[in-house]
């Protein structure tokens, strides 16, 4: 294992998508799976002990006594272990679902229909720091603006859209033309018009104000 690997804990109710998701991200040369869980609680319990740089989270858990979801989870690792990122892996793609997995701190939101690069992308930019969204759920959001949009530049807009594509500082800079420095202070300025104090925050903000749309 190199240097460079990221270390993945998988996070689902089901073995078989557990051992399907195991042999997909192990055929990956940069990411390896260090653990299971099979209900939330246990997910928790793991990830502080083992503490990986990515969780892959299921939405919901059946069958178990706690009741526990993936977002509870979310909540009890942030409160916990603030800034573990967590990756939701979920056949739901409602607008509740994700803003509610963005809010209680998950770093990605993937659909397990979705094409394996969608989940690649998601858990290494995690793990670099970043956040992604699933391209399709990005467009599944827009327009549905729930209170008026903040005033953003058409410059942070575009910060915005690609912070939600996943893309770390260096990326927006070189997609952008510009500076990491220049790219720093958009996002302070971004933050504080949005009333956030990260990324991920900042990216749920967005879509629960139809940001993305205007973008």
């Amino acid at each position: 294992m190199t240097a460079a690997t990221r270390r993945v804990l998988i996070a689902d109710d089901h073995p078989v998508v557990r051992a399907g998701l195991r042999a997909l991200l192990e055929g990956a040369p940069d990411l390896d799976v260090i653990a299971e869980a099979g209900s939330g609680e246990e997910a928790v319990r793991l990830a502080l002990e083992l503490a990986p740089d990515v969780v892959l989270m299921d939405l919901r858990f059946a069958g178990t006594d706690s009741g526990i979801d993936g977002i509870e989870a979310i909540r009890r690792l942030t409160a916990q272990a603030p800034g573990m990122p967590v990756v939701m892996l979920t056949s739901y793609s409602g607008r509740a679902d994700v803003v509610g997995a963005l809010e209680a701190g998950a770093r990605g939101y993937v659909l397990k229909a979705g094409p394996p690069e969608d989940l690649f992308r998601a858990v290494r930019s995690a793990a670099e720091g970043g956040l992604g969204l699933a391209p399709d759920l990005v467009g599944d959001l827009v327009g549905q603006a729930v209170s008026p949009a903040p005033e953003l530049t058409q410059r942070e807009k575009e910060v915005v859209r690609l912070m939600a594509d996943g893309n770390s500082n260096r990326s927006i800079a070189q997609a952008l033309y510009l500076s990491e420095a220049t790219i720093k202070t958009h996002l302070v300025r971004i933050y504080r018009k949005l009333g956030v104090d990260n990324r991920a925050a900042a990216v749920s903000e967005a879509v629960r104000r139809g940001l993305l749309d205007l973008i």
